[in-house]
């Protein structure tokens, strides 16, 4: 009986916890809507971000952090960033409509 509660209450937090992952990766992702457009879509002048592919971005933003891609801002921008958030930004993006 204990056990079923147990995997019952697991379950419906789940929906819960993917609601404030997918909230932590939006907060995450908000401050390159200044450039990128609110969700990516890509404010003019600026390569939009939605749908673009998740190992994409994330090795766009590598370059960027290495320096092996000219910036004006992003290298700086991508240095705040750990890996782990890089990756969480890299799944909002990809995962919203172009």
């Amino acid at each position: 009986m204990r056990i079923t509660f147990v995997i019952a209450a697991a379950l419906a937090a789940a929906p819960i916890a993917a609601q404030a992952q997918d909230g932590a990766a939006r907060d995450l992702a908000s401050s390159c809507a200044m450039c990128h457009g609110t969700d990516g879509r890509g404010a003019v002048g600026y390569e939009p971000l939605a749908g673009m592919p998740k190992q994409d971005l994330i090795r766009k933003l590598g370059e960027f952090r290495s320096g092996a891609k000219p910036a004006t801002v992003m290298h700086q921008i991508s240095k705040g960033y750990t890996d782990a958030e890089i990756q969480r930004i890299a799944e909002y993006f990809s995962a919203q409509r172009k």
